[in-house]
């Protein structure tokens, strides 16, 4: 337990420092995200200028939280450093399109294929390294071992990939109102946090050493995005951009998998799953009958068209998170209960 409220505190302090600093230097250098011209009334005004790259001071500050911690008792593990290597790729992904976008003064950045394929290559390479350098199960299920679905080793990394695919850019598709991809981000690791030292707790069940290098790394994720948060609190002084949003969404997707816990990934993380079904919707439906489903896509944008404050939104949509977060661990304390009668 102290290594994890350890992990905690060094990522909210290294983030809050680092997100500072980043927030100083692109401001001199009038470095900023640009908007789209005919995107949500009112955002040019409200959000023009507005910093980005501030997911650095969240993977630094995660990473520094979690090497530290661990470094203490020498407990770092591979899956650890697989995982933040996980973390690092995608950072690099966002980074080279947040840049695209700075430097170019346009809001197209990278084409949605090149993203989609080194996306594909990072989740392909930690799927690989995992299944080659650990004892990781390739089942699929609620918890590690417990009723899960073998899907052999070459199943597994199609699933791993798909999974930190989805994942990662659903949690980028949430990044467009002040707090919301941030705050709902850290109630999603809280709940892989709470799992993860459960999952520790109780090695004759589960048997997984790695659960509290898991849980000390979605600790120093919490953490880290605390810090964040102080800066992109509506309205923000910062904005997360791709270069944090993929990143974390790719680690909660990692975790899961070590954790053996990927079909709690829906639950926990269903406000990622909503606002990628709402684009898949309008996209579809579009294409086929030439009309919206709704006014604008993803969905809290819709909100935003009708009229909704974006504090409203975001306030409303993280009590939906929190409700997610909550029933994973619910669900997964019942998987728990189960497991214990069938073995008494």
């Amino acid at each position: 337990m102290l290594r994890l409220l350890l992990a905690c505190a060094v990522g909210a302090l290294a983030s809050l420092v680092v997100t500072r600093l980043l927030m100083r230097w692109m401001l001199e250098r009038q470095l900023h995200q640009p908007l789209q011209a005919d995107g949500v009334p009112g955002h040019l005004e409200r959000k023009q200028g507005t910093p980005t790259l501030g997911g650095i001071g969240v993977v630094v500050g995660a990473t520094v939280g979690y090497v530290l911690s661990g470094s203490l008792d020498g407990s770092l593990s591979t899956e650890g450093g697989l995982l933040i290597a996980l973390m690092g790729a995608c950072c690099g992904i966002g980074l080279l399109d947040d840049w695209d976008k700075v430097s170019s003064g346009s809001n197209a950045g990278m084409s949605a294929r090149t993203k989609l394929w080194l996306q594909l290559a990072a989740a392909t390479a930690f799927a690989l390294g995992l299944l080659w350098l650990t004892d990781v199960d390739t089942s699929v299920g609620l918890a590690s071992g417990n009723r899960a679905i073998d899907l052999g080793p070459v199943g597994w990394v199609l699933w791993a990939v798909f999974t930190i695919v989805a994942m990662s850019n659903g949690t980028n598709l949430t990044d467009g109102l002040d707090g919301l991809a941030g705050g709902s981000l850290v109630l999603a690791f809280s709940a892989v946090a709470t799992i993860g030292f459960w999952v520790f707790s109780n090695p004759d069940l589960y048997g997984l050493d790695f659960a509290l290098d898991a849980s000390v790394l979605a600790g120093a994720c919490v953490g880290a995005l605390g810090g964040f948060l102080w800066w992109n609190a509506p309205p923000a002084l910062i904005i997360m951009g791709d270069t944090g949003s993929l990143p974390l969404g790719a680690a909660l997707a990692g975790l899961a998998l070590v954790l053996g816990i990927d079909l709690l990934l829906p639950v926990v993380g269903a406000l990622y799953l909503v606002e990628t079904l709402s684009v898949v919707m309008q996209v579809a439906v579009f294409k086929r009958t030439g009309r919206r489903v709704f006014r604008m896509a993803p969905i809290h944008h819709h909100f935003e068209m009708i009229g909704w404050p974006e504090t409203r939104i975001v306030v409303r949509f993280l009590l939906l998170a929190a409700f997610a977060a909550a029933l994973g661990v619910a669900l997964f304390y019942f998987d728990y209960v189960s497991a214990t009668t069938d073995v008494l």
